[in-house]
């Protein structure tokens, strides 16, 4: 097995790409796809400009077919990853180091468990293969000359792989809704305590009170003007969180084209209006809800459009379980369980290396100790 680096993933087929990237923990990962990639770089989100310089790492066989693949990229800052390093980043160039450039294997801005070690199913030792495909990773960073390659948002058995090859394992938490082969949302209602039941029917009727309606589209129905409304929203809420959007116009356009199969746009509308919105993609087993905005402000509005119909839509569709994205205690109370997340780290420089696993090792303590808390709080009936 040989490996090399393309900076364009354009340079690889769609099908030689989702062939190895598609073949996950659950299934069809839309984020992992050559699809989602693709329209980041073709949209110009994800370039040199933007701090994000592709790196992908492909791997080959003795007869030059594609038998892995790997989303790498060269940064210049920590911006759109979710597992925070700059207070590592200061430290480090504190002591006189440079933290930046470092490698990231990552999908960019999206905090989304998925495969990073994806391998062709046809391949005999898959395990093998990830290593191979991990420790050229490793070697890539080594003769970039960078201080650090981090693997982020990784499926468990790749996180238990690269702790065994040595890398820093980190945890931290996201809020996912789980189906216990409900039936209905009703099903879903009947399982939670009658305080917490009667409280999700009140904030689903006031979130579409004073004549709002809900819209789920899927492919065939998501035309230019829902995705013009769309990404109004989208600016509004990069605008409220002082921050600058990662993603452009084109890039929804994009995406749409690319991988509208597995795209469900929720909007809601008032007087024939579009006042918000959010964007889910699913995979096989799993709706991946993303990037809410709004242009109005209605009690409960985000609870509904975001969580309560992306629930709706998990259970009639038989998925899974619904990963929110980051952050959210408030998520709790509406049926979202706490969960670890993991990502590993490899640091070049030995003594900042050691500082990294001390501090790792009392964070993934109290992230656990965080974790079985909020569980208390979780609205299930008891047993």
């Amino acid at each position: 097995m040989k490996s090399k680096i393309i900076d364009n993933i354009q340079a690889i087929t769609p099908h030689d790409w989702d062939r190895c990237a598609l073949q996950g923990r659950t299934g069809f990962n839309p984020f992992c796809s050559h699809g989602f990639l693709s329209a980041l770089e073709s949209s110009g989100c994800v370039n040199a400009s933007t701090g994000w310089l592709p790196q992908h790492m492909v791997l080959e066989n003795d007869q030059n077919d594609i038998i892995g693949v790997m989303p790498l990229y060269l940064k210049h800052h920590s911006q759109g990853e979710f597992v925070f390093d700059h207070a590592w980043a200061q430290a480090f160039e504190n002591a006189g180091g440079h933290y930046y450039p470092k490698l990231q294997c990552s999908i960019p801005f999206s905090p989304v468990t998925g495969p990073r070690l994806m391998i062709n199913p046809e391949v005999s030792n898959k395990n093998e293969a990830k290593k191979k495909l991990l420790s050229d990773a490793i070697a890539h960073a080594e003769k970039c000359g960078v201080s650090s390659a981090h693997f982020t948002f990784l499926e468990n058995d790749e996180a238990d792989l690269m702790k065994s090859c040595g890398l820093l394992i980190r945890h931290d938490q996201q809020f996912h809704w789980v189906n216990n082969e409900y039936k209905s949302f009703e099903d879903f209602l009947s399982s939670l305590s009658s305080r917490k039941r009667k409280n999700i029917i009140k904030e689903r009727t006031q979130a579409v009170q004073n004549d709002i309606e809900i819209e789920v589209l899927k492919k065939g129905h998501i035309t230019e003007d829902h995705w013009d409304h769309y990404f109004h929203f989208y600016l509004d809420t990069s605008n409220k969180k002082w921050g600058r959007p990662y993603l452009n116009r084109k890039f929804f356009s994009l995406l749409s084209d690319r991988i509208g199969d597995n795209l469900v746009l929720i909007m809601a509308k008032r007087n024939n209006q579009y006042i918000a919105g959010a964007l889910n993609l699913v995979g096989n087993d799993v709706l991946f809800g993303r990037y809410w905005g709004a242009i109005e402000n209605h009690r409960f509005l985000h609870f509904e459009v975001c969580y309560y119909q992306a629930i709706d839509y998990a259970i009639k569709n038989n998925l899974l379980k619904v990963e929110a994205g980051a952050q959210g205690e408030h998520k709790i109370s509406r049926g979202y369980q706490p969960t670890v997340t993991q990502s590993a780290h490899w640091i070049a420089n030995p003594s900042f290396k050691g500082a990294v696993k001390n501090f790792l090792d009392q964070e993934r303590i109290a992230v656990q100790q965080n974790i079985d808390y909020l569980r208390k709080f979780e609205p299930f009936k008891k047993p």
